[in-house]
C-alpha cells in the first residue's frame, strides 16, 4: 500500500487511525516493520512500516511513494529509464548512462512494453478524475511518448488538485505514477480493470 514519503507523518497518521484499510475502510494499526532494504536512488536504508487492519486483520506493508513494490531502485530511477526509452535509446546505452545493469533495464522495458496502452488509459482516468476540463493529450505516434504524455496530464491534474509540493518537496511525475499504481507500476496483474484509480493520489 502506498503512503507518503515522510515516515514521521506516516507514524502519526497510523497511530491516530487516519490510514484506512483499502478493503474495508477501517483503520490500520501499527504491526511491526518489514525487512530493511537498500534502494538505489533513496538515501539510507529503507525499512517500511507494517500495518494491520483492526477489522479484517489483514497485514499490509506501507511503501513510501518514492519506491515500487519488489524493486531495488527508486521510482525516479525507473522513470528515467522509461524516459530514455521514449527518447529512442536502447537498453544497453540506458544501463550505461544510468549505471543500472543492462539486464535489469531490459526486464523493466519488457514489462512496460506489454502494458503501455493500458497504463496510458489508466493515467488518463486519473487525470479525468482529479482534474477539471483537462484536454486529452494528442497521440504522438510512439506508444512510449504517448505514455509520458498521459503521465504529464495525470501529474498536472493531481498536483493541481492536491498541490505541487508534497511532504518532502516537489512531487515528481513518477511519484504520481507510483501512487496511482499503488506501487505496482511494474508488478504483475496491473493495471487491473475496474479499480479505483484515485485511491492513493492523496498520499503525495
Amino acid at each position: 500500500m502506498t503512503v507518503e514519503a515522510d515516515q514521521v507523518r506516516v507514524e502519526s497518521r497510523l497511530a491516530s487511525g487516519q490510514i484506512d484499510c483499502p478493503d474495508c475502510s477501517q483503520a490500520l494499526r501499527p504491526w511491526g516493520w518489514a525487512r530493511p532494504r537498500e534502494v538505489r536512488g533513496i538515501a539510507g536504508v529503507l525499512r517500511p512500516r507494517r500495518s494491520r487492519c483492526s477489522t479484517c486483520l489483514i497485514t499490509r506493508v506501507l511503501l513510501p511513494v518514492a519506491v515500487l513494490a519488489r524493486r531495488a531502485y527508486s521510482v525516479d530511477v525507473i522513470g528515467a529509464v522509461l524516459l530514455a526509452r521514449a527518447g529512442g535509446s536502447g537498453h544497453r546505452s540506458i544501463g550505461e548512462q544510468l549505471r543500472v545493469p543492462a539486464a535489469t533495464v531490459r526486464g523493466w522495458l519488457r514489462v512496460m512494453s506489454g502494458r503501455l496502452e493500458t497504463t496510458r488509459l489508466h493515467l488518463l482516468q486519473v487525470a479525468r478524475r482529479a482534474g477539471v476540463d483537462l484536454p486529452v493529450p494528442k497521440a504522438l505516434g510512439c506508444p512510449w511518448r504517448d505514455l509520458l504524455a498521459a503521465l504529464g496530464a495525470a501529474t498536472t491534474a493531481v498536483t493541481g488538485r492536491f498541490g505541487p509540493v508534497g511532504v518532502l518537496g516537489p512531487v515528481t511525475g513518477w511519484q504520481v505514477a507510483a501512487a496511482c499504481s499503488g506501487g505496482r507500476l511494474l508488478g504483475p496483474w496491473w493495471p487491473p480493470a475496474g479499480t479505483d484509480v484515485g485511491r492513493n493520489t492523496s498520499r503525495l
